[in-house]
């Protein structure tokens, strides 16, 4: 195998180690956390959409992710799929 294929085979592996979307933080997130704790926890969303102070942001993939919905800046329910 040539040093370039190892090389960014590794990277793989160490970016999906390294992914914040996972079940330990999932086990971390609390109703009546702010979008801002939401945020160090996971990082910044994937995607979010909302209107008249609901919002509902997601990380990580269609096969493997944390939904978070919001009311105002507090979190009122989570889910998640995929999570390891």
């Amino acid at each position: 195998m040539s040093l370039r294929r190892i090389a960014v085979l590794s990277f793989c592996v160490l970016l999906a180690a390294c992914s914040k979307v996972n079940q330990e933080n999932y086990a971390k997130l609390k109703a009546g956390m702010t979008k801002a704790e939401v945020e160090n926890l996971l990082g910044k969303p994937t995607e979010c959409s909302g209107a008249l102070g609901l919002s509902s942001c997601t990380w990580g993939d269609q096969q493997i992710f944390i939904s978070v919905q919001f009311a105002g800046d507090k979190v009122m329910m989570f889910s998640g799929q995929g999570l390891k």
